[in-house]
């Protein structure tokens, strides 16, 4: 039995790993507040297309990745298929066009990095919002 205890310590250990306190970003009006926010710490928009392969290898392996603490920066899920109007408002209103899946950090109200596909690091992130 040790070897299955110690797998599943393990998958436990790799689960926690993974969880991000995502905030569902649903409402124009939010855009405000993640503005406001960003004025007093950084704020990640993760656009993602729940019937994308290539959006959902990218999350994946995001969260995978994700090592940032919480209080260092706050987290927006934006699900493109339920809220397509709104990532055209994120675009108008950020100047950023629009990929899937993409991201962008906001730091004093503007945009300090946006990045798509493959391209999307928790490394490069960290760099960032660091700077």
């Amino acid at each position: 039995m040790g070897f299955f205890d110690n797998f599943t310590k393990s998958a436990d250990k790799l689960e926690s790993n993974l969880k991000i306190n995502w905030l569902a970003l649903t409402d124009k009006k939010q855009l405000e507040a993640i503005i406001k926010i960003s004025m007093a710490k950084p704020v990640l928009i993760f656009k993602h297309s729940t019937r994308c392969g290539i959006s959902r290898m990218v999350l994946k392996n995001f969260e995978r990745d994700y090592d940032i603490p919480e209080n260092e920066i706050d987290m927006y899920f934006l699900d493109l298929l339920e809220f397509r109007t709104l990532s055209n408002d994120i675009s108008e209103k950020f100047k950023v066009a629009h990929q899937s899946p993409q991201v962008l950090v906001i730091k004093k109200g503007e945009v300090i990095y946006h990045d798509s596909h493959d391209s999307i690091t928790v490394e490069t992130i960290k760099e960032v919002i660091a700077k």
